[in-house]
């Protein structure tokens, strides 16, 4: 069975050398296209194996493992050409599994993945309810939003509807079709609570750097947007 594997590693010569040998060894290797959407990434690809360098566009490596730990037990080794001791101990307290120093042999590297992965054999992957979007990190089962290293939480009934609505971003969600989700999901909101439960997730939103991200449609009900890059 072919692994798939995310290369978060901003030099394009060393990523092409991983990619080509482990192609070798059926590993499926892909890389983030934009560093600043690594967990976007993340959750498109579901990876069984991570391989992450410390410095990085935007952010570091700490806070992607970081982040990646927070929804996922996915193994991860940290790739540097830094030696401190503090490197490898701060790798170690966000989650990573192991640290590899630069410059490495490819074919050392594959057996330590390898020596990972059959350690970790039993690893599946999480059935977290993990959704992104516009770069927030949305987790249903625990009811919390993430984004720009802020987390806030929502209340059922905020979560719910933000449910819906991203369930037909970019188009428009009746007040009268979530209203009657609410009442199909045994969630008994009149007129007036569904207008306090929408105004209040986007203060929440909003409080996090997510303003205007869910829209009035005068006349005609709510919607969530995707924003322009």
């Amino acid at each position: 069975m072919t692994v798939k594997v995310l290369v978060i590693e901003d030099d394009q010569a060393i990523y092409e050398m991983i990619k080509e040998r482990f192609a070798q060894w059926s590993f499926d290797v892909t890389t983030p296209e934009n560093f600043q959407k690594v967990m976007s990434t993340f959750i498109e690809e579901k990876p069984q194996f991570v391989l992450i360098d410390i410095q990085l566009p935007a952010f570091d490596g700490f806070h992607w493992c970081r982040e990646i730990r927070r929804i996922s037990k996915v193994p991860i080794i940290f790739l540097s050409s830094r030696d401190h001791p503090m490197d490898m101990i701060m790798a170690m307290q966000m989650g990573a599994d192991d640290f590899v120093q630069k410059p490495f042999h490819l074919d050392v590297l594959v057996a330590k993945v390898q020596a990972l992965l059959r350690r970790t054999n039993d690893y599946q992957e999480e059935s977290t309810d993990i959704s992104n979007w516009n770069e927030a990190i949305i987790d249903f089962t625990r009811s919390e939003i993430s984004f720009l290293d802020k987390t806030i939480e929502l209340t059922k009934n905020e979560l719910f509807i933000l449910r819906v609505l991203l369930k037909f971003v970019d188009k428009i969600v009746s007040r009268d079709d979530l209203m009657r989700k609410l009442w199909d999901d045994e969630r008994f909101v009149n007129d007036n609570t569904l207008s306090v439960n929408v105004n209040r997730l986007r203060s929440k939103l909003e409080g996090i750097g997510l303003a205007d991200v869910i829209i009035t449609k005068k006349g005609l009900g709510y919607m969530a947007i995707t924003r322009e890059e």
